[in-house]
């Protein structure tokens, strides 16, 4: 009997180790296709469309820089101001100059119909983020009412933003004025040489901060449409190297967005001390209300379930058949084409837990704990 317990038992032990063993070759080949961190650490260099960086918009990114996330990822992040533009802008990046571009959708498909191979690697706004400026006392009340009117734009490159909203409306674009007001366009609407300008989240508390006062038709109550995507060389897929440099850059961007939904005072405090211009444009409780308007877009496909950069490839097609309708581009072109979700699960693929506890240890100065969010977050 006890020969045979000690046999039944041996065999036990074997099974028992066997299957540790299989469960932690599991591990390592699930680890080992990650590949985060790099090591050595890998550059990306990031192109703001605004032509500054001193905004309140990406602060995922300063977030992430703040907290290390990149650097424990082996990535060194170089954040570039880019100049004011339209699809030329998107040459920068297959030049080499830059990794990862921030365009509209207007811009970008106007890149790729071009020849620039560009597309869409981690979608930042699900929802329109572009709104209309318009005078205190307009008249106009719908996107349909700017028929026939003239609208200020920071660059004629603008052109492929505005022209698919004002057609989802359903208004003649061959009545429809553009005038280019540079860095000024938002003071050439108050000075009365325009009817509109082209707006968006975040600049909205921008331009009051610094006296401009507008009302707004707010984007995601007329349009669909998606928005501004993280976009990426579309050569970049078939390098493994660049790939795992892009994994673990979109990861962070993911962690950033995730801290600041958590407690966004802290990312506003972070995003807002990196420019001391910033305190000469607005007080603390109007920055954390830009910052708000973008963290709302940011944050609904996370909230949807989807993950933080996914993009939905429907909806990017009926933007892409609109414009193709509108002879922006030369032919219509395919979200296969234009948007990938490969890297949306790598970047979701972080210590959540860890996150969280950053976010709530967080010390905030007495100036941003008090501030409330004007509106949701998410």
């Amino acid at each position: 009997m006890k020969s045979s317990f000690t046999r039944t038992l041996c065999r036990v032990l074997v099974v028992a180790s066997l299957c540790l063993m299989v469960l932690s070759g599991a591990v390592l080949a699930q680890d080992a296709t990650d590949p985060c961190p790099i090591s050595p650490a890998a550059e990306i260099t990031w192109l703001s469309p605004r032509g500054t960086l001193e905004v309140m918009d990406d602060y995922p990114i300063w977030v992430a820089i703040d907290q290390g996330y990149f650097e424990e990822l082996g990535i060194t992040v170089i954040m570039e101001p880019g100049p004011l533009g339209g699809a030329n802008l998107m040459s920068l990046i297959t030049e080499g100059q830059a990794d990862v571009g921030f365009p509209s959708p207007g811009v970008l498909t106007s890149a790729i119909d071009a020849g620039i191979p560009v597309m869409v690697g981690f979608g930042m706004s699900s929802a329109q983020v572009f709104d209309f400026a318009l005078p205190a006392d307009s008249d106009i009340e719908t996107v349909a009412d700017l028929e026939g009117k003239t609208i200020a734009l920071g660059s004629m490159g603008w052109q492929p933003i505005v022209d698919p909203i004002l057609a989802e409306a359903g208004v003649d674009l061959s009545t429809v004025t553009y005038v280019d007001g540079g860095n000024q366009w938002g003071q050439m609407l108050e000075a009365g040489q325009a009817d509109a300008a082209l707006a968006w989240e975040g600049l909205r508390a921008q331009w009051n901060a610094i006296g401009l006062d507008f009302k707004y038709l707010i984007g995601t109550e007329f349009s669909d449409d998606p928005a501004n995507p993280y976009v990426i060389r579309a050569d970049d897929l078939e390098d493994p190297a660049q790939v795992a440099a892009l994994t673990c850059f979109f990861r962070g961007v993911a962690m950033g967005l995730e801290f600041g939904r958590l407690n966004p005072q802290a990312a506003a405090q972070i995003t807002y001390s990196q420019f001391p211009a910033l305190a000469e444009q607005m007080e603390p409780d109007l920055a954390l209300e830009s910052m708000r308007q973008l963290a709302f877009l940011y944050n609904q496909t996370n909230k949807d379930g989807d993950g933080y950069g996914y993009s939905d490839e429907a909806n990017w097609q009926g933007y892409l058949d609109r414009v193709g309708e509108l002879e922006q581009t030369s032919r219509t072109l395919t979200s296969e084409e234009t948007v990938t979700n490969m890297f949306v699960e790598s970047a979701n693929a972080f210590d959540h837990d860890r996150v969280a506890a950053d976010a709530e240890a967080y010390e905030t100065a007495e100036e941003w704990a008090g501030l409330e969010l004007l509106e949701p977050i998410e």
